[in-house]
Parts: structure tokens; sequence; C-alpha cells
């Protein structure tokens, strides 16, 4: 068992060595990019879309539970079975990809922003109004700066969760880091699946690190993420 783990280890180093596996079309660099791209833009969209939905149903306080229970149902449905249906129904490309993988990142951007806007003091809500700020100068200056933590939180864990889905883009002829994994497969060439895996797990585990060195970043001084569990029933009165 140790011998077959060294041997495992010291292939697994010639393939990184190997400059075959750092330039071309299959080269680490490229398979990056292709999975960054793809990563981002799902991203981005789902930014786009949840964001504004959470933030509103979450100042106004109405359809909470329809919102976020419609963003959990989406959660149920297997990432790979959107990817396999939008490829029947689009073909190849990135667009079938980054729908679902879309798709995926929505529901944690709308839940934490929901409860986020939620949990901003029913006071500070009252001294804003009777400071003179209308409707929209209080999200923006006293509501969201009080809430960005736990919407970074949200956005981290969709980040997160769209970089390890994105894999599976090489079922469906797709690019990015996958394209190792599933080819080590096929070839029975366990060096190259098992890259395919570190380099995955590696950029999840950048992407969390950066945004929550981001997170810190824009987040207010004294404003800090404590007990704030993703996807926490929120009891709506």
């Amino acid at each position: 068992m140790v011998t077959e783990t060294m041997s495992l280890l010291e292939h697994l180093w010639q393939w990184f060595a190997d400059p075959a596996n750092r330039q071309g079309s299959d080269g680490i660099p490229t398979r990056l990019g292709e999975h960054v791209q793809l990563s981002v833009e799902a991203i981005i969209i789902g930014a786009l879309i949840a964001l504004p939905i959470g933030v509103v149903l979450g100042h106004y306080g109405r359809f909470g539970n329809l919102a976020i229970n419609l963003s959990n149902a989406g959660r149920a449905i297997p990432s790979f079975a959107v990817i396999v249906l939008a490829f029947q129904a689009f073909g190849l490309g990135g667009g079938p990809i980054v729908f679902a993988l879309t798709l995926l990142a929505i529901p944690p951007m709308v839940t934490n922003a929901y409860v986020a806007l939620r949990e901003v003091d029913a006071d500070v809500r009252d001294a804003a109004r009777g400071m003179g700020y209308r409707e929209l100068a209080q999200v923006i200056r006293i509501e969201l700066p009080l809430a960005v933590p736990l919407i970074m939180a949200g956005v981290r864990t969709s980040a997160v969760q769209v970089v390890a889905t994105a894999t599976l883009a090489a079922l469906v002829a797709g690019g990015g880091l996958g394209r190792y994994i599933v080819d080590g497969l096929a070839r029975n060439d366990n060096p190259r699946l098992v890259a395919g895996a570190l380099l995955v797990a590696g950029l999840a585990l950048a992407t969390e690190f950066s945004l929550s060195a981001l997170e810190r970043l824009i987040s207010p001084r004294g404003v800090r993420l404590r007990r704030h569990p993703v996807y926490q029933p929120l009891k709506i009165v």
C-alpha cells in the first residue's frame, strides 16, 4: 500500500513537471482559464439576478418564505441533470453550462441577502426614517453596509459550489479542469485524474480565501459576521 502511494506521488510529480501539461490547448493554464471563465460568468449572472431580489424582499419583508422555498427547491435539482438538459436543448458551447451553474449560484445569494436585510435592527430602520432617509437611500446607506457580511457569505458559498460543480462541464464536451478528471478516468490515467482533482480543490480553496478577504475589506468597521449560518430557516411573522 505504501509502495503504491509513493509510486502515485512520484507519477503525480512527473505529471506536473511535464512541460506538455503546462502549455497548449490541454495545458493547465488553458484549462484553468476555461474553468475560471465558466465560474465567473455564472457567479456574476447569478448575483445580478439573486441579490436585487433578496435585497428588495428583505427590505420590505414580503414574500420571503416563497422566495426562499423556491430558491431552495432549485438546489434540489441535480446540476448535472440541468447541464444535460441544456446541452440537449442548446447544443455544444459554454452557454448551457453557464446556465446550469447560474441556477446553482442563485439560491444561497437570494437566501442570504433576504436574511441579511431582515436582520437589520428595527431601531436602526426607524432612526433612518426619522432622519429623513427615503427608501432607496435607507437601503444603500444604512441597511446594505450592515448586511454586507452575511450577503458576502452567500456569495462565497455560491462561488465555491459553482467552482466545484463546473468540473461537470467536461462530461458534456466542455472545458475546464474537469477534463483532466474525465480523461483520466477514460484512460485509466491515475496521475492525470488526481492532478485534476487537486487543481479543482485548490481553485475552490483559493476562491474561498479570496472572497473571505474581500468580505473583510468591504465590511464596515465594527461589523463582522458572527453566528450567521447559511440557510438557517428564518421565521417570518
